[in-house]
């Protein structure tokens, strides 16, 4: 513990944001540079708990608080407060092979749990993580380990999202030959091409992935699989399979019609914009326009961002959900994960250019009004949340003019495409069937991240693909030491 006294000392200082009116001019990163000083202070303010739950991840009614990584966040912290990067990123690896992304767009559950916030507020473990990583590479204190010993045994990676990429790093270290197999142009699955590039500039996502290649692990990228490369192929070939194709089979809505003109699945919206950005296309001008966004989750604000930047002033934002209140209700404790109303960066950069909150609550969509295809309207209604599911509130009915609709509702599990190339046991969830607590689907086959745990953040991403490393090293050498 750096400093007994600091939780009392130091108020809490999280990494500033760029200004509102600056930011929606561009789609850079949004964080302001990190100040030494403050992040040492914010350091001190932990206070190396007896049992920290920051670093718990238990599950309190259906809900995990702390870190699913388990991060050794008072060990690190302490270091961070003695000036020592060195140190405190080797506590930081130990658990967490890409701390660069979840300082950025991970939700924190770690500070959700944090005892400080019983009666104040939480120690900035999100804002440390990533001052770690980013002096690290500043100082040069992060080079290519390359194994020096390798098995003979070949792993095939199906996908190059957070859990892909966390699984493949890690059976790299171990020793495996490692190829990961991608059908988009570039590694980071919804890290590049699901989340903006302000929450998460691709440059860092590269140079990550840049690492890897020299550490050994292979990417082939422009790969299908069902079309460019069977599931047959690489069972002959590779003596062991991990599908981490993630959950990207998006929820729909009444009368949703990829045919239309103005309707979009957000996660495609998103995706279009990275390209373009990323190849210096031309983006659309949104100037005038009404846009409708369903979901009022993580991926709505990112799309209320995007718009933003595009040059909308008129964001209606859906959520089915009524609003949460603004602080913790007495049935809703600590540690347990606080059920509090949440605006984020995207809706405070709407509220600033439409002059109100974009949200707008216990309402859903019962039909959208279409001329020679191209939409022109969505009919909304008011709905009370019961047991059975969303319950029309009669007499709520209102028509919102519409030229874009943004569909960011969830997912629903594995895509249809490569569900029936592999052909295996799925749940009623539709992702691919372990035993509890394992990975392995058949013989050769194991699944992690989201197609085999469903729709979840990046870290549990992370998570899944550690844990999935370890069954398959065991699998391949009759015992694992990986730890």
């Amino acid at each position: 513990m750096g400093k007994p006294t600091g939780f009392l000392e130091f108020t809490r200082s999280e990494n500033k944001h760029r200004s509102i009116d600056e930011r929606i001019k561009d789609f850079n990163e949004l964080y302001m540079s990190q100040n030494e000083s403050v992040r040492k202070e914010q350091a001190a303010r932990c206070m190396n708990c007896g049992v920290p739950f920051c670093q718990s991840a238990i599950e309190l009614k259906g809900m995990v608080t702390g870190c699913p990584l388990h991060n050794l966040i008072p060990e690190w912290n302490d270091e961070i407060y003695q000036d020592n990067i060195a140190h405190a990123l080797n506590r930081l690896r130990k658990t967490n092979p890409f701390p660069e992304f979840t300082g950025r767009v991970c939700p924190a559950l770690c500070e959700k749990a944090c005892i400080n916030g019983i009666d104040g507020d939480p120690v900035c473990v999100h804002d440390n993580e990533k001052y770690i990583i980013e002096s690290a590479f500043e100082q040069g204190l992060i080079t290519p380990r390359i194994p020096v010993v390798r098995s003979n045994k070949r792993v095939a990676i199906i996908g190059a999202g957070p859990s892909g990429l966390a699984l493949a790093d890690a059976l790299n270290q171990r020793g495996h030959s490692v190829c990961v197999f991608e059908r988009e142009e570039d590694a980071g699955g919804l890290l590049m091409y699901g989340i903006p590039n302000m929450k998460l500039d691709k440059k860092i996502i590269k140079r990550r992935i840049k690492l890897m290649k020299k550490e050994g692990v292979q990417f082939h990228m422009n790969t299908n699989i069902g079309e460019d490369l069977s599931f047959e192929e690489l069972k002959q070939n590779f003596d062991a399979i991990a599908l981490c194709v993630g959950a990207k089979k998006p929820r729909s809505i009444v009368d949703f019609d990829k045919t239309i003109d103005g309707m979009e699945y957000a996660v495609d919206f998103l995706s279009e914009i990275t390209k373009r950005l990323m190849i210096d296309l031309p983006l659309p001008d949104f100037s005038g326009k009404k846009i409708v966004i369903v979901g009022g989750g993580d991926t709505g604000n990112d799309c209320c961002a995007t718009v933003v930047r595009l040059g909308c002033t008129d964001v209606v934002e859906l959520e089915m959900l009524p609003e949460p209140p603004i602080s913790r209700l007495e049935n809703n404790p600590w540690p347990e994960w606080p059920k509090v109303k949440k605006t984020d960066y995207g809706q405070e950069e709407v509220h600033f250019v439409q002059e109100h909150d974009p949200r707008v609550y216990k309402t859903t969509i019962e039909s959208i009004d279409v001329e020679e295809d191209v939409i022109k309207a969505v009919h909304t209604c008011q709905v009370n949340m019961t047991e059975n599911g969303p319950q029309k509130i009669e007499g709520s009915e209102q028509i919102l003019t519409c030229d874009l609709l943004l569909v960011a509702a969830g997912f629903v599990g594995v895509e249809d495409t490569i569900r029936e190339e592999t052909n295996l046991e799925m749940t009623r969830r539709n992702t691919f069937r372990t035993l509890p607590m394992k990975y392995r689907c058949a013989d050769q086959i194991f699944a992690a991240g989201d197609a085999r745990r469903g729709q979840s953040l990046v870290v549990w991403a992370i998570h899944e693909g550690l844990e999935c490393a370890k069954e398959i090293d065991e699998f391949l050498m009759g015992y694992s030491n990986m730890d």
